[in-house]
Order: structure tokens, then C-alpha cells, then sequence
């Protein structure tokens, strides 16, 4: 680090990065993710001397790729936007990822990259780069700023931010010359206005039979509130934000192939990606489909057939006849019955009966259905859940029950990387009221944890969230087993390139990373594991391939 000038005075770094950063949180900003690094200097301790002020929350992670996960999981909690720092370099290239999920789920992002000045590109200086087109088509705005003094305004830069942010993530490239700090001025900052409402006006819907309402990931209640309106039949993902309500068709696989062919008209939420007999119904001639557009997110359009797409939608007129919807919900709640009874539910079973079914239950293997309807079971409106890409949130799409719950999924690219970090961001976010102690839980594969390992580090003397990681562990991507290059591709290549399985002790993983470590043998001790705890706990529920 550069020390500071023997004046005590602080350097053109310094008072752009403080007059920066108070422009920011003065228009609202409340949450920065910063990697360390010496170019980005100026723009870290300014941040940190506006956390103490009590301005804004800090998160420091060491690794860039887990700092833009987290920052991901915080705009997706708040719905507003989040800095993100780092220094120069492959530093940038290591948010990539995060930003190409932000790109296709419409996080606000404003990534802060710090650069060298114009003088120290092109000429094999030390971490540089061509930084300002590194992130391409994935963010939606990128503009090169020239180095203080000569930088524009910062009111100026962070309206230009916050304007573009709405619609994705943003990238700010910064040029710092040396002095890259000095004594770090004093922020001033002004109040945050009040937002600006909302004035666009819905699309009124007309009336039309045959309608049923799909809600994918990103959906969001408003979903569920036009199927009530509609008295139509609600397909709603698990990670949809609208899986409750009198009109919920939780089994829409199977009741799709039994009904849909009655339908004729599609409306769209959000991001479905969970099932292929969605695509099939949306791909067919005789259904008109119409799309509720999501925020700074490319237009869903499966087979290109959308008919209509809309910024939002309202309907005045009579439902249809509870008849319609009513043979798809009565359908699933049936299936889901089905599937669901306990052993021993008998009714003309004895005390001594019910007993011994109750034992053989709890001490029954746990399989990836009873992990995640357990999972489900135990999470509640106050919690939050994050469902990693695997089997688990596919299981979980297909047998569990209506409940109003914030769950999350990084759907935008379906990625497994980033789970981990992405929770923790939620987490964190969500966790701010003392008054409501709830619990972000995270259910994922073996290897999508394994791939975000780094995120269970803790930064010494920030807040730890209140989180159970929860593993099921099948030792490798058995995802792969239900797909036809199984049947096709030679054993032993299969194994190596694709299952890739692991041996890995996720018992000296907690430990080395501090968390609390629970190994479930049975339905009993997933049941235990799962209350709530104040300390981050790795719970491992090994699984049959």
C-alpha cells in the first residue's frame, strides 16, 4: 500500500473514491462486496470509513469469484443495487461468472473495477489489462472513467450507474494513479431520497377459457394473485415465489398430460426452467402465450411463439368456473396425497402399530424425496431458501406442497456455481431485523458445494449469517445418470468425465472453515439438524447413487 503524503493531506485517489462512494449510498445504495487489492485501495478504505459511520454494510471476501456471488445473493434479497469492488487484473475476470448470472436475472450489480491510468496500458505493466470489454455482452453498460482529478463528477458518475443498473449489472472501469491513498477524508453524506413510484400502467386482460397461469423462477406473487383473479390453474416452479394459493397445481407435470391439452391460452411469469412439458405446451400452435416481462431480463420466448409480451397485467372480469381449475388442483393434491401418506397412517391401526411405524419411519434411510420435502417441512415465511442446480431442486419441484416462502434459485444460467456465496448474500440481507430470527437454508449437490467451498470462509469481525448448508451427498453428479449419455457413453469414461466422483470429508471442510458439522444417518437426525441454529452449520446427508 501506498503510505500516506508526509502533508497529511489525501491524494486525488482518496477524495474521488470518499465523494464516489457518499454519492452512492446518499441515492441508496446500503451494501458494498469488496475484494482487497492495491489499486482498489482508495475505493476500500473509503468504504470502510463509511461503515463506520454506519452508512453502509461491508462484506470483505478474498476470492472475487465468491465476493460477486455474495453481491448477487444481496440484490436479489433487497431488489436494490450493490458495489462491488476489486482491484485490477484477473481479479475483474474472476466476477464473470457472477455477472453472467446478474445479466440473465436482472441483479443490479455496479461493478467497481479499479485500473491503471491510461499511461500504464499497453506497455506489460504489472496486473494489466484490457479490462473495459472483459465482461462483453454480459453487462449491460461499461464506461472507462479517466483517473482523479481529471474524473467527471461523482454525482454525475452515479446517476449514469444507477440509471443503467436498473435493467443488469454495470461495470464502472476506474483509473487510480499514485498516490493511491492518503489520509482518507471524512464522507459526507446526504440523506437518501424517497423512491420514485411507479406509475406504468397494467395491460387489462381479456377474458379467454382455457387459461392457465406458469410461474417460474423470479415470479414473485403476482402470479398467484392473477390466477386467483382469473380462477385459473397456477403452474408454479418451486423457486417461483408463487407456489401457494387455492389455484396451485404443485404435480403440473402430470397433470399437464392429463389437462393440457384443453388449454388455449398460456400467461407466462418469471423464468421457467425445471420441466420440459412446459416448453411442450408454450411450443404448441393452438395456445396463445403471453409473457409478463421481468426487469432487465431477455425476453422468454420458448419455440419463438409468444404471441404477446407485456410489463404487467390486471383482470377486472369474473373468474372462470371453479370447474377448470378445480379438476387440475383436485388432480395434484391427489398425486402429491399419494405420494406423501405415512406408513402406518392406517386409521384402523392400533397405539402399538402407529408406534412401530413411527420408529421404522425415523430411522428409515434418508433418499433425496424425504430430503426435500423435510427440507420444505421445516422452512418457514420468515426463513429463506436457496436451492442449488441438481437433482434436489428438480425432486423438490415435483412433490412439494403449496407454502408462501422466499426461495431462490440462480436460474438465470442454472449454474452450480456460486450456491454457497449467493446464500450467503441473502442471508445476510434478510437477517438485519433481530426480531426476526429466521433461518437461510441452502440445498445442494456434493459438487455444486465442493465448487463454492470458498464461501464458507468467514471474514474475522464481520457478522456471521444464521445458515445451514445442506449437502446431499451421492459422491458425484449423479445428475448425469438420468440423461441418455449414460446409456450411450462407455463405462469407465462415464464415470471419469462426467459422474467425476469425489471422496471428499466434508466433516474436516467444517471444521477447517469453523462451521458446526452434523452427519445425517437417518429421518431422525434430518429432522434434528434442521432446527434452527444461530451458528453456520454443514449438515451431510449422504444419498444412494
Amino acid at each position: 500500500m501506498t503510505s500516506p503524503r508526509s502533508d497529511g493531506s489525501a491524494s486525488p485517489a482518496s477524495d474521488f473514491a470518499t465523494s464516489l462512494l457518499a454519492e452512492f449510498v446518499a441515492a441508496g445504495v446500503r451494501h458494498v462486496v469488496l475484494s482487497p487489492g492495491s489499486r482498489s485501495q482508495a475505493l476500500a478504505l473509503a468504504a470502510a470509513a463509511l461503515e463506520r459511520q454506519g452508512a453502509l454494510s461491508l462484506h470483505v471476501r478474498i476470492d472475487e469469484r465468491v465476493g460477486g456471488f455474495t453481491a448477487l445473493g444481496l440484490a436479489a434479497e433487497t431488489g436494490t443495487p450493490v458495489l462491488v469492488v476489486v482491484t485490477s487484473g484477473t481479479a475483474v475476470a474472476n466476477l464473470h461468472p457472477a455477472v453472467l448470472e446478474a445479466r440473465h436475472s436482472g441483479a443490479p450489480l455496479v461493478l467497481l473495477t479499479a485500473d491503471r491510468p491510461p499511461e500504464l496500458r499497453g506497455i506489460g505493466a504489472n496486473q494489466t489489462t484490457d479490462q473495459l470489454g472483459v465482461f462483453g455482452s454480459a453487462v449491460v453498460a461499461s464506461r472507462d472513467f479517466p483517473a482523479p482529478p481529471d474524473a467527471p463528477p461523482a454525482t454525475e458518475v452515479v446517476q449514469w450507474a444507477l440509471a443503467e443498473a436498473a435493467s443488469g449489472p454495470v461495470q464502472l472501469n476506474l483509473a487510480f494513479r499514485e498516490p493511491l491513498s492518503a489520509v482518507v477524508p471524512t464522507p459526507e453524506v446526504a440523506p437518501a431520497p424517497a423512491p420514485a413510484p411507479d406509475d406504468a400502467a397494467p395491460v387489462l386482460l381479456e377474458p379467454a377459457s382455457g387459461t392457465v397461469v406458469i410461474a417460474g423462477t423470479g415470479a414473485g406473487p403476482a402470479a398467484e394473485e392473477l390466477a386467483h383473479a382469473l380462477g385459473a390453474p397456477l403452474l408454479a416452479e418451486v423457486a417461483s415465489g408463487a407456489r401457494f394459493g387455492p389455484n396451485l397445481v404443485a404435480a403440473y407435470r402430470e397433470v399437464l398430460a392429463e389437462f393440457g391439452g384443453e388449454v388455449r391460452r398460456a400467461i407466462v411469469f418469471g423464468h421457467p426452467t425445471l420441466s420440459r412439458e412446459v416448453p411442450a405446451l408454450l411450443g404448441r400452435a393452438d395456445v396463445e402465450v403471453i409473457v409478463v416481462r421481468s426487469p432487465g431480463v431477455d425476453d422468454y420466448n420458448p419455440g419463438h411463439r409468444v404471441a404477446r409480451f407485456v410489463d404487467a397485467l390486471a383482470y377486472e372480469g369474473e373468474p372462470e368456473p371453479r370447474g377448470w381449475a378445480g379438476r387440475w388442483v383436485a388432480a395434484s393434491r391427489a398425486l402429491l396425497a399419494d405420494d406423501t401418506r405415512a406408513v402406518g397412517a392406517d386409521e384402523s391401526a392400533t397405539n402399538s402399530d402407529f408406534r412401530r411405524a413411527e420408529l421404522a419411519r425415523v430411522r428409515a434411510r434418508v433418499d433425496r424425496r424425504a430430503l426435500v420435502q423435510a427440507v420444505w417441512a421445516a422452512t418457514w415465511p420468515h426463513d429463506r431458501l436457496v436451492l442449488g442446480a441438481s437433482r434436489l431442486i428438480r425432486e423438490a419441484d415435483r412433490v412439494v406442497p403449496g407454502k408462501k416462502l422466499r426461495v431462490h434459485a440462480n436460474r438465470g444460467l442454472a449454474g452450480i456455481d456460486g450456491t454457497i456465496a449467493t446464500a450467503t448474500g441473502i442471508a445476510l440481507a434478510s437477517q438485519t431485523d433481530a426480531s426476526r430470527p429466521g433461518v437461510t437454508r441452502v440445498l445442494l449437490g456434493d459438487l455444486a458445494a465442493l465448487h463454492d467451498v470458498g464461501a464458507l470462509l468467514a471474514a474475522p469481525g464481520e457478522k456471521r449469517p444464521r445458515m445451514q448448508v445442506i449437502v446431499g451427498n451421492d459422491r458425484g453428479g449423479t445428475i448425469f445418470d438420468g440423461l441418455e449419455v449414460a446409456a450411450t457413453a462407455p463405462a469407465e469414461d462415464f464415470e471419469r468425465v462426467l459422474l467425476t466422483p469425489q471422496q471428499v470429508s466434508f466433516a474436516a471442510l467444517a471444521e477447517a472453515y469453523g462451521w458446526q458439522y452434523r452427519l445425517v444417518q437417518n429421518r431422525g437426525d434430518l429432522e434434528q439438524a434442521l432446527s434452527p441454529t444461530a451458528a453456520p452449520t454443514l449438515i451431510e446427508v449422504p444419498l444412494e447413487r
